[in-house]
């Protein structure tokens, strides 16, 4: 049964993808706010499906957390279903990103119009250069910014360690940096097909004020926090 929910959901999810891609096309010519208001209901959309078909909830800790300003957040990464259930739970935000997922066919199509920081990791100080500057603009544009400071998605169980980028923009920007900690990967894995009934925790940390911090010691402490949040979360 899980099987056929999960097919299910993929066939809609597949077909709902190419249309909002070729309509966010269509949002070229407005504001990077107001094309992100229009692309992000095709997140709405999925959430409602993998809820509704698969039984995969979301509750969610922490949400008087969320400033009322831009910040940078920083979340651990497991699957899917996070770039996806932030842009619910969320104010507008772009995400820092590999440039190669801008390639694929329709969904990163529909991604180019929702305004990421698109680097290549392997440009070193290049990189990072790009992801203070774009990052800076994205938050006078009134962006949260998504920060992955893992770089990929780690399976439940596994360890990866933070990178710097996330806590070098915050820092570098003078930005609240927010903390975030989640279990998605237990019921929507990593590439997985299957996605299984149950609950995912979001655990949302109080922003932490960057200014006067090193980016080492603010990554340091985001790490600490999230790790000991996704002890406590255990599987859903």
């Amino acid at each position: 049964m899980i099987f056929l929910r999960s097919l299910i959901f993929i066939v809609l999810q597949s077909a709902l993808t190419p249309f909002f891609s070729i309509a966010s096309l269509l949002t070229f010519p407005f504001h990077p706010l107001t094309r992100y208001r229009v692309i992000s209901q095709w997140a709405r959309i999925v959430m409602f499906l993998v809820e509704a078909i698969c039984g995969v909830k979301y509750r969610v800790q922490g949400m008087e957390n969320i400033p009322d300003r831009p910040c940078v957040v920083l979340s651990n990464h497991q699957s899917a279903w996070e770039t996806i259930a932030f842009q619910v739970i969320l104010p507008p935000q772009v995400w820092v990103l590999k440039k190669e997922l801008l390639k694929i066919p329709f969904f990163g199509w529909g991604l180019a119009m929702t305004s990421p920081i698109a680097i290549d990791r392997e440009e070193g100080r290049a990189a990072l250069k790009q992801l203070i500057d774009q990052g800076k603009d994205r938050l006078e544009m009134g962006f949260f910014v998504i920060v992955f400071p893992e770089g990929t998605r780690i399976p439940p169980g596994q360890i990866a360690p933070f990178r710097i980028g996330g806590a070098w923009l915050a820092t570098h920007s003078g930005s609240l940096a927010l903390p975030i900690a989640h279990n998605a990967g237990s019921l929507w894995g990593k590439n997985a097909f299957i996605k299984r009934p149950g609950t995912i925790t979001v655990s949302i940390g109080e922003p932490i004020e960057t200014k006067g911090m090193k980016p080492n010691e603010l990554n340091a402490k985001v790490e600490e926090w999230v790790r000991a949040e996704m002890a406590k979360m255990g599987k859903p």
